[in-house]
């Protein structure tokens, strides 16, 4: 009889195989990010000298800081949206333009990049055509970044939120609407509760598609606005640099705190609403 709770070799080696391939590099980077030698592939001793030249290199360190405040923005603006949508088409399951309006949500999920990119250029040149002659006027910067980031982001929510109100059991926000709890307090109470795992798996997502973008922010960044991967994929156009190395694993070394601080809290979150319901159960 087969026995779930053990893995055979075979997937034992698929799994071992599959860790390596993805931690390898990572690891390599890291370990060479202490390379004392300026040829990144060739070990010249231990130091930390790349680190502080990274630190006294005003334009990554501008850069970086852009494409956090980017990230958390868009990342925020995509949870609320995302949590909207995916609430209306998990709950709403008739309306008029029910099928456009799923579309239009999703469609930078799967969509090429460079299409929206440039979609959200022709847009803007044509907003800005349109403001010439008047007070209201923006030049492309960190808010038509956001713009851009938003929307490719909320794609992504909007699938999670809605997946998780789908196999959510509707059971405890019925009981709360028979005891004469309105709508709103029942979604507030109960049901965002519930689903906040997942709008915290958004927003960490976002934080990531935001900090990875390249395509999106070359079309609709201006003069001065320039992200982090941008200048990194400038730089390395002009040949391998260790300074990049040591950025790289400042970066994994803060994605791996952001990721691990999230998901101790969510599995917290988690246990205590499961002792919260147990106890409830019995009483």
């Amino acid at each position: 009889m087969y026995n779930a709770g053990k893995l055979s070799w075979f997937s034992k080696s698929a799994l071992a195989i599959g860790l390596l391939f993805l931690y390898i590099p990572i690891i390599s980077l890291i370990i060479y990010s202490f390379n004392a030698s300026r040829l990144v592939t060739v070990w010249g001793g231990f130091s930390t000298h790349w680190y502080s030249i990274l630190l006294e290199d005003e334009q990554i360190l501008d850069a970086a800081w852009l494409s956090l405040k980017l990230a958390f923005a868009s990342a925020a603006s995509a949870a609320v949206l995302g949590t909207m949508a995916g609430f209306i088409l998990a709950r709403f399951k008739r309306f008029k333009g029910r099928t456009l309006f799923a579309g239009m949500v999703t469609a930078p999920m799967v969509m090429p990049e460079v299409i929206t990119g440039l979609s959200m250029l022709l847009l803007i040149i044509q907003i800005q055509q349109l403001l010439q002659n008047t007070s209201w006027h923006f030049e492309r910067g960190m808010f038509t970044i956001w713009l851009g980031h938003t929307t490719l982001c909320m794609a992504y929510v909007t699938v999670l939120i809605r997946s998780r109100l789908i196999e959510l059991d509707r059971s405890l926000e019925e009981a709360a609407m028979d005891l004469g709890a309105k709508p709103l307090k029942v979604f507030f109470v109960i049901t965002l509760p519930i689903i906040a795992p997942a709008i915290a798996s958004g927003f960490l997502l976002a934080i990531t598609l935001s900090l990875d973008d390249l395509v999106i922010a070359s079309f609709l960044s201006g003069p001065g606005s320039s992200t982090l991967p941008q200048v990194i994929f400038s730089k390395i156009r002009m040949g391998l640099n260790p300074t990049i190395n040591a950025l790289a694993t400042i970066i994994v070394l803060v994605v791996g705190i952001l990721v691990v601080g999230a998901n101790y809290l969510m599995m917290h979150s988690q246990r205590k609403r499961d002792k919260e319901i147990a106890a409830a159960t019995k009483s």
